[in-house]
């Protein structure tokens, strides 16, 4: 029997791609340094691979994965808009970015403490995505 933990972090794990893929299509269209813009679709596509790996385990489980918050991906939208209305900058972009990984690691961390019981796969891959927000936090802080 697949312990309950397992299939809630994996719904986390793949609203947290959702959310972070999302913010990074939201951005792409105002990012002006070359270098800032492949950092952004280096990270979209590790998001997306990640995202395979998850979607073939929440099948095997025979779940659907999970959506964002409608209120964070909202506040997202509205914190995302109002800043890039104020400054289309590449700084205001990697701030942005910075942020919305920031929370994704906190929250990503919570989960894995909050799902002890889950698989050791699935701790994997709530690894792995802290790791490639981590990673992208790091690679825009030039930009900031």
């Amino acid at each position: 029997m697949i312990e309950p933990d397992t299939i809630k972090l994996l719904r986390e794990c793949d609203a947290g791609i959702k959310m972070g893929v999302s913010s990074i299509d939201k951005v792409l269209d105002y990012v002006h340094d070359e270098k800032l813009r492949k950092c952004l679709e280096d990270c979209k596509n590790d998001h997306d691979k990640l995202k395979e790996d998850i979607q073939a385990l929440i099948s095997k489980y025979h779940d659907d994965g999970k959506e964002p918050d409608p209120m964070a991906k909202g506040m997202s939208w509205i914190k995302t808009n109002v800043k890039l209305a104020m400054d289309e900058s590449d700084g205001t972009i990697a701030d942005l970015m910075t942020d919305g990984c920031n929370m994704g690691v906190k929250s990503l961390s919570r989960y894995l403490n909050q799902y002890k019981a889950a698989d050791e796969k699935s701790k994997s891959i709530a690894k792995r995505l802290i790791k490639i927000e981590e990673r992208l936090t790091e690679d825009v802080r030039p930009f900031l």
